[in-house]
């Protein structure tokens, strides 16, 4: 399970700056453990929440847990990414 989780990390990492979102992200892959701060405030998290139906903490806390080979590219980056940028 560690390593499934650090690799979902690495892998958002390389999603979000591929993705050119702005901001620093490299604290995603600094942390460990199930749960990561992503930085986002509250209003980019209601804006997932309500476009997307991607839900974090208000403070901007997600599971890694919940990432997986399936969702964390196509889904999570790019919502994200779209997310941050509008705000």
């Amino acid at each position: 399970m560690a390593d499934r989780i650090i690799a979902m990390r690495e892998r958002l990492f390389n999603k979000l700056v591929e993705l050119k979102t702005p901001g620093e992200w490299k604290h995603i892959k600094s942390q460990i453990g199930m749960f990561s701060f992503t930085g986002l405030k509250p209003e980019q998290v209601d804006t997932l929440a309500e476009k997307a139906h991607i839900y974090l903490t208000r403070d901007g806390r997600i599971s890694m847990a919940a990432l997986n080979e399936s969702n964390v590219e196509v889904c999570f980056c790019d919502h994200l990414c779209r997310g941050v940028a509008n705000k």
